[in-house]
């Protein structure tokens, strides 16, 4: 990386420096080498709260009931600790549930790869009680998502009502999601890794790069190396990375000694440098991820800096996606995402009717195909309405 650029990172609360300090040491024995003046004046409640909404509470505890440090406050531990073993059991849960959704599947000819959860948990961190996941993620062909559905409903599961005018799901949607009520599981399924217009590989070429699990007797899929790392970058690019979670996934795959080599075709063909930049900024700064000289050439751009030095809005903040993606700030955040190509992409995608048309004016459904020449006119009509 280069080493005339850093972040300004000086709008970090001192909770959230701790939590960082103790996230980047390699062992439980370093957190003793963590300065006194780290711990002066910490609002624990607030350590707290950025550990949960960060999603690292399993790693911080894993770290700290080791480390016998007198400086953390016992109900700190504690707390930790029944958070901790909450994750676990969920994550047992969906462990099970992973292998008996993969074998209905492939008993059924249906190809799936697991994007997240328990598999993606026991693959970067070789534990998962290590990592959290509220629920599962799944990646199938569109020509199989109806069969797909059938099998789920047939076990319990309740999709998740959309509203939907001309297919619009498949311009403006890549998962659906379900909802089993007795086991309370959350399972989605996504036909794309991301939504349009990013670039993304075949689900055919995907599968030929997969992986098999040894966390489970049947056999589970889940993305290749590279494709996993890549797939992680571009969501968590997508969400502002405004949970740690993501960044200490990257650092944890990099750490292992991902290949550059293996790595860099795929950027190219996929026009991602900018994104896997900003990751790779931003876990050397704030996770001290160490990397060589070739993975460092990716952080040279101006491009990957800024959107870099962006990002640390999400991440110093406990916002929920909801109120994050609904500012005028994360707006142009995502834009800056986004190639001209890309972004002349959305703009196209933003003349399809959607269920918001529906709502303003009703059309028979024979009809809805007047949508289209209607929605400029649909839209101008909404935004007049809204109270200033």
């Amino acid at each position: 990386m280069d080493n005339n650029y850093s972040l300004d990172l000086s709008s970090l609360s001192k909770e959230l420096r701790l939590l960082l300090e103790i996230l980047k040491t390699e062992d439980y024995y370093s957190i003793g080498l963590v300065k006194n003046e780290s711990y002066i004046d910490i609002d624990w409640g607030i350590f707290l709260q950025l550990a949960w909404h960060h999603r690292v509470y399993p790693l911080i505890y894993s770290k700290l009931k080791k480390a016998d440090d007198n400086r953390i406050p016992p109900h700190v531990i504690q707390t930790l600790y029944k958070e901790f073993k909450k994750n676990t059991l969920q994550m047992l849960l969906l462990s099970g549930e992973m292998e008996q959704v993969s074998e209905l599947f492939t008993e059924n000819q249906i190809r799936l790869l697991y994007l997240k959860g328990p598999v993606i948990a026991a693959d970067i961190y070789g534990d998962i009680s290590l990592r959290t996941s509220k629920d599962l993620d799944i990646l199938i062909s569109i020509s199989d998502l109806k069969r797909a559905e059938e099998l789920l409903l047939s076990i319990g599961y309740v999709k998740e009502v959309v509203p939907n005018v001309l297919n619009e799901w498949k311009w403006r949607s890549h998962h659906v999601v379900y909802f089993h009520p007795q086991k309370n599981i959350q399972l989605e399924i996504h036909w794309r890794l991301q939504p349009l217009p990013l670039n993304e590989p075949k689900f055919n070429e995907l599968w030929e790069r997969k992986r098999v699990s040894t966390l489970t007797s049947y056999p589970v899929y889940l993305l290749g190396k590279e494709d996993l790392l890549l797939y992680l970058i571009s969501h968590g690019a997508r969400h502002g990375w405004f949970r740690l979670r993501w960044l200490l996934d990257i650092d944890q795959m990099l750490r292992k000694g991902l290949r550059l080599d293996d790595i860099n075709p795929l950027i190219s063909k996929y026009q991602n440098r900018k994104l896997v930049g900003q990751a790779l900024i931003l876990t050397s700064e704030l996770l001290k991820t160490h990397m060589n000289a070739g993975w460092g050439k990716l952080t040279e751009g101006n491009d990957s800096k800024k959107i870099a030095q962006n990002a640390i809005d999400f991440i110093k903040g406990t916002e929920s996606l909801a109120t994050i993606t609904s500012s005028k700030y994360y707006k142009h955040y995502s834009k800056s995402l986004k190639t001209n190509l890309q972004k002349f992409s959305l703009f196209l995608i933003l003349f399809y009717p959607s269920s918001s048309d529906l709502i303003t004016m009703r059309v028979p459904k024979p009809l809805h195909f007047l949508y289209f020449p209607l929605r400029p006119f649909l839209v101008v009509w909404r935004k007049t309405r809204k109270p200033s």
